[in-house]
């Protein structure tokens, strides 16, 4: 008889992300029964908040975004999963990761994470409405004109807009060590997010995506269009809200379509202190698998960021169509920055992208900010 195995995890605070891990812990024990995951939970903004180096003295298996990467390939406190005798199940990932998921965990020639979770900023609107989602710009325009439209403008939510805008104009973002992005370019993509923001109500920029499509699927008065806030297939499922949110691609400019949008979701690391890693790695495996994925992992409300889940007639008969509806958006979307300090530039631009589009900071002074935060998280 094998000795009984304890491992613990760290998982984030939604039915999207902890719940599916307790569904796949449960069924990884079936298969093997002296291991049992149990794990903790922590809240969306404390990712960025609580660095990977402590909890990895305290877990097994953390789940994380991946913009933290270049931070903890320098630390040493993750164990890499491009082992030898895993090279057929990471080709296998890598196939079929969708957009640049698996990639996103590479850094320095090694793999830090296997993507679970794929999520990109795209549109939504509510069941029941006469609107279809936009594909361009000046559509979105005419919506929100009209007073129909909302979306997240939380600090984060903004940059992550902004750099979503800057990217579907083909502007370079982080592409040298002196510059975050060009003035002129800066500005532009700033003047399109304030003529957004000032045509939605107020309350969207306390708002994280979360809270408007809560506001979206309970309040019939509320808006029926989201634009640009990150996907949550919960939200498309049976019975999670009063009203069901149908997804679809973001929209570009012009003729742009659904690209530059900045790739979100997770990945599930291992500490290199565990001790037992083999065992941890194991289940890393196990929950990054289009078997797990596709069916308990989804089954359980997650959204996974494998292919065999997003290619389910099954998945997209219980999420009206999420997956085939999004999918362009996320195979064209934009790999945040990952060097050694970006997390501290996330916090900082977010707060001056949000200042900018309140009124209280002016677009020049704003990307002069900009710009300056991103050469001091440089050194």
């Amino acid at each position: 008889m094998e000795d009984e195995i304890l491992l613990r995890g760290m998982a984030w605070d939604h039915v999207r992300g902890y719940d599916p891990m307790v569904a796949a812990s449960n069924t990884f024990r079936l298969q093997h029964p002296h291991i049992t995951v149990s794990w903790d939970k922590r809240p969306l903004q404390a990712f960025a908040e609580r660095p990977i180096e402590n909890m990895a003295e305290e877990y097994d298996l953390i789940v994380v975004d991946h913009p933290h990467v270049g931070a903890v390939a320098q630390s040493g406190v993750l164990a890499p999963l491009d082992r030898n005798d895993r090279e057929a199940e990471l080709s296998a990932l890598a196939a079929a990761s969708i957009g640049g998921s698996h990639d996103s965990y590479q850094f320095d020639d090694r793999q830090w994470a296997l993507a679970i979770d794929a999520a990109t900023p795209v549109s939504a609107y509510r069941e029941g409405t006469s609107l279809t989602a936009p594909q361009t710009w000046d559509e979105v325009m005419e919506i929100a004109h009209s007073g129909n439209a909302c979306l997240a403008l939380a600090p984060i939510n903004a940059l992550m807009t902004f750099f979503g805008l800057a990217r579907n104009l083909d502007f370079g973002i982080a592409e040298s060590e002196d510059e975050l992005i060009a003035a002129s370019d800066a500005e532009v993509a700033l003047d399109h997010l304030r003529e957004l923001a000032a045509r939605v109500d107020r309350r969207c920029l306390g708002f994280d995506p979360i809270q408007i499509y809560d506001w979206m699927s309970t309040e019939e008065t509320a808006p029926a269009y989201s634009v640009f806030g990150y996907g949550y297939t919960n939200y498309s499922r049976d019975g999670f809200r009063k009203f069901a949110l149908f997804f679809a691609d973001a929209p570009g400019f012009g003729t742009n379509g659904p690209r530059g949008t900045v790739l979100g979701g997770a990945g599930i690391a291992v500490s290199q202190d565990s001790k037992h890693l083999e065992e941890a790695i194991e289940f890393a495996y196990y929950v990054a698998s289009g078997q797990c994925q596709s069916k308990i992992y989804f089954e359980a409300g997650g959204q996974p960021a494998h292919a065999a889940a997003w290619e389910s007639n099954t998945c997209n008969r219980a999420s009206r169509d999420f997956f085939r509806n999004t999918r362009r958006t996320l195979d064209a979307s934009w790999i945040r920055p990952r060097y050694d300090g970006y997390m501290e530039l996330q916090a900082r631009a977010g707060d001056i992208v949000h200042r900018c589009i309140s009124g209280e900071v002016s677009v020049p002074t704003s990307v002069k900010w900009l710009n300056a935060a991103y050469r001091e998280t440089r050194k």
